[in-house]
């Protein structure tokens, strides 16, 4: 299996560059394994922070390249890291940033230790549920998505990677909307056959998960989890900064 090089920027870590805490669902999702229908309920007790994955991914890419934590330096007062934290989301999440634009952070080793510290201060400053609905690049989705189509994102995707280090994109089904979510793609395997990307799943915050593009089908696939019974959907990459 041949993996990619690393990109020239630092390199994403599971551990240093995602969020501690989870993105909550409105609703519980049940699958039948013989049949793969889905039933739902309400989240009881109701989640109090919802329909903002879109924005934790945008979140966790700008952190990946808009700060650098320091925890050799003291720590600050609240009010002044919610101020870093405003002026981390504030910045494009299309460029890049050289090293000496980064925010600094101080008092912690990563965004994964700040995150459990500051959980309430990021919730707040991250981004709105509105946001995530009035993305650009969801008016894609209504059209069409060919093989092709997903073929030369997959291709595109292995660029971003190497470029960037990290590469947002989005999961949907339509017109039956049986997902609609963001993940961080951030390390791919090329096998030849298949494409493995590993991710950081907001809504799974524990522990890292694979999106597959399988070449013969010319298709994605992602695995069951608590939100989606499995199989092929539709990945489009959101929060580029070059076109397909």
């Amino acid at each position: 299996m041949t993996v990619a090089a690393d990109p020239p920027a630092r390199r994403f870590e599971f551990e240093r560059d995602t969020f501690a805490f989870p993105h909550e669902l409105v609703w519980q999702y049940q699958f039948d394994p013989a049949t793969g229908a889905m039933t739902t309920r309400r989240t009881e007790p109701p989640p109090a922070y919802y329909h903002r994955c879109f924005m934790l991914v945008r979140a966790a890419r700008l952190f990946f390249d808009y700060a650098r934590f320091a925890p050799e330096l003291p720590p600050v007062d609240a009010a002044t890291y919610r101020a870093r934290i405003r002026q981390v989301i504030a910045r494009n999440p299309r460029r890049a940033a050289r090293e000496s634009e980064r925010v600094v952070i101080p008092g912690y080793a990563s965004l994964r230790a700040f995150s459990r510290a500051h959980e309430a201060a990021l919730k707040a400053e991250c981004g709105a549920p509105w946001q995530s609905y009035f993305l650009r690049s969801h008016w894609r989705m209504i059209f069409r998505v060919s093989g092709r189509f997903q073929e030369r994102m997959a291709e595109k995707l292995k660029r971003s990677l190497s470029v960037r280090g990290v590469a947002l994109v989005h999961l949907f089904r339509f017109p039956r909307i049986t997902i609609n979510h963001g993940i961080v793609l951030y390390r791919f395997a090329d096998s030849g056959r298949d494409i493995e990307f590993e991710a950081y799943d907001p809504n799974i915050p524990r522990h890292p998960v694979t999106l597959v593009y399988e070449k013969g089908r010319r298709a994605f696939t992602f695995a069951p989890n608590l939100y989606w019974g499995g199989g092929a959907l539709s990945v489009m990459e959101i929060f580029c900064d070059f076109p397909y």
